[in-house]
């Protein structure tokens, strides 16, 4: 897991942006260290947050955006009527098949972000209350929501995890690592 991203080859903006995106997804991917899926599912504060529901939540928007940008339909579709659960742990699933889903997603986001002739190209935003109407943004718009959509969730992954058994980023990354920290 990047716990540090080392400076770009000279001109490498997609490989800049895409090393940030994965050092983000280490964060949250570092929370879930030696978890069971019940501990991963658990919710140690007043929030409704767990571990295994922030895990598939990043995977999801991941997976969504790309397959927006591509012009395709997102592989689940998400209304009022179901989207907290892309926030938990359904019957049948598991952190490990959450985590396969989401290498899956990042695979995809990496080969498509390559792909595209450039940065600056573009795709419409859905006609969605929250977006302005008939709107279009860049990839590289794309690779930078990602960026602060899994940052964000992985600060709120480092507190619960925190919550559940005391174990900090740090130290994780130490006994992942054979270290010690401290």
């Amino acid at each position: 897991m990047v716990t540090h991203v080392r400076a770009e080859a000279q001109g490498d903006e997609r490989g800049a942006l895409l090393s940030f995106l994965a050092e983000q997804r280490g964060g949250i991917r570092r929370a879930l260290l030696g978890l069971t899926d019940e501990q991963a599912s658990s919710r140690p504060s007043a929030s409704e947050l767990s571990l295994g529901g922030l895990l598939k939540h990043v995977a999801e928007v991941e997976q969504t955006w790309v397959a927006r940008a591509k012009g395709e339909p997102p592989a689940v579709q998400r209304d009022e009527s179901n989207w907290h659960e892309c926030f938990q742990l359904a019957e049948g699933e598991s952190v490990e098949s959450q985590l396969a889903h989401w290498e899956k997603a990042a695979a995809e986001t990496e080969a498509y972000v390559r792909s595209v002739p450039s940065l600056d190209d573009t795709f419409p935003l859905p006609n969605d209350p929250w977006f302005p109407p008939d709107e279009r943004v860049s990839v590289r718009w794309l690779v930078l929501h990602l960026i602060r959509e899994t940052a964000r969730h992985a600060g709120h992954a480092d507190i619960i995890r925190e919550s559940l058994d005391g174990a900090t980023a740090f130290e994780l990354v130490a006994k992942e690592q054979g270290t010690s920290w401290g």
